[in-house]
């Protein structure tokens, strides 16, 4: 796609959804945290598949009720008002409130700038997330804000200026929840700790099928984007930004370092002519400080197979780090982790949803157990500034050294 191309279809796209892309501005709240004792009150802003499992997990594992709920459609908005009067009834708590469900355009604005809500999971078209992440952090909002955290340079430098005016007073985190998962953490300690020696060079990929969304004939030509933004590059940032980045944040955490350089090639070969403009294939040739190369592929679009890894090869041994399968290093300082059962059903699935298995499982539920944590002890926590698609929110060295722990003896 030409700039202008590019420039012309993000103005088209601003021009139809011209109410959802509104700038406001709210005025700050007084920063305040919870009582420990009491659930973090959440609100869903984006009530669709991954929405709906991040604040489902805030419920289930980290003492935290879901009080209001904002999407700009009606129907995504009753299912997931459905959803989480079911599972939270069943634990004591009362329905939802119907003054806290808010649909349309401008319900972003009203979920943050609502009194009973603590705590705002941020899962929205990428496009609108610094924009949407701003209005929460201004309103006095905690956010959990699904990755990528934006689409392109400006807007990830947006969010970097959100995240220096919120430390201190806020807790922002980002779905990079792999760095939260006990057997994750325990290989990069030790890959950190020099068992694989001076890594030389890796790989790494994300090989996954078609994601089959609905055709919504009855649809305008905007809603249809806006329903089935995961297949458009303006909102989602492709492929490589918004669903790729995973692999690459586990590079960069097992490198210490970020890419100075990149070769890249890709097409939308093997999808359907007419399912929007992202790519079916990406690759990619990183090359970090010190000369250490990393080659990374992906498909969206691959029929019977699904598999996400990573390697990395060193003077003292190889690192293997699969989504699913045999994880650990191999070499002078041999350890693999207990094998994990498989993940059941369709693996694309298991993908898109979050609702993770094997290697995996423990995750999300760590990662929302610190999220939670840093608001109720009332230490906000703020981590790196992201690159695009990258983490505000970091594992702190304690809790780091409490999931060793807890993972050793499990393992044992």
């Amino acid at each position: 796609m030409s700039r202008d191309a590019d420039a012309l279809d993000r103005r088209t796209f601003v021009g139809v959804t011209a109410a959802a892309a509104a700038a406001m501005w709210v005025k700050p709240a007084l920063v305040r945290g919870t009582n420990a004792n009491s659930a973090v009150r959440v609100g869903l802003l984006g009530c669709g598949g991954r929405g709906t499992e991040d604040a489902s997990n805030l419920v289930d594992t980290g003492g935290a009720r879901v009080v209001a709920l904002a999407d700009l459609f009606q129907d995504q908005l009753d299912a997931a008002h459905a959803h989480f009067d079911q599972i939270q009834q069943a634990k004591g708590y009362a329905a939802l409130d119907a003054r806290q469900l808010f649909v349309g355009p401008r319900a972003y604005e009203q979920i943050a700038a609502s009194k009973e809500v603590d705590a705002i999971v941020i899962a929205t078209p990428p496009y609108f997330h610094p924009q949407h992440l701003e209005t929460a952090v201004a309103a006095g909002k905690h956010v959990y804000l699904e990755k990528p955290v934006a689409v392109d340079v400006p807007g990830a430098k947006r969010v970097i200026d959100i995240g220096k005016r919120a430390q201190g007073k806020l807790s922002l985190d980002v779905g990079f929840q792999i760095r939260d998962c006990p057997p994750f953490v325990e290989l990069v300690r030790r890959i950190h700790d020099g068992a694989l020696g001076d890594i030389i060079c890796g790989e790494a990929y994300y090989l996954t099928g078609y994601i089959d969304r609905p055709a919504w004939p009855d649809a305008s030509a905007g809603e249809r984007r806006l329903r089935n933004w995961v297949r458009d590059r303006v909102l989602s940032g492709d492929v490589i930004v918004e669903q790729n980045i995973h692999v690459i944040d586990i590079c960069n955490w097992v490198l210490k370092a970020h890419p100075v350089k990149a070769i890249a090639t890709g097409g939308r070969q093997g999808r359907p002519a007419d399912d929007g403009d992202c790519y079916g294939n990406y690759h990619v040739l990183f090359r970090y400080p010190g000369d250490v190369d990393v080659t990374f592929s992906s498909t969206q679009f691959a029929k019977g197979w699904w598999d996400v890894s990573e390697r990395f090869f060193g003077t003292k041994g190889t690192a293997l780090s699969p989504y699913a399968g045999p994880l650990g290093i191999w070499g002078d300082e041999p350890w693999q982790a207990p094998l994990s059962p498989q993940p059941q059903g369709q693996p694309a699935a298991f993908s898109v949803t979050g609702n993770f298995t094997s290697n995996l499982e423990s995750a999300d539920p760590e990662k929302k157990k610190a999220f939670l944590e840093s608001i109720t002890s009332g230490n906000f926590h703020l981590g790196r500034a992201p690159e695009v698609g990258g983490s505000l929110g970091r594992t702190t060295q304690s809790r780091q050294a409490a999931l060793r722990y807890a993972y050793a003896h499990n393992a044992s």
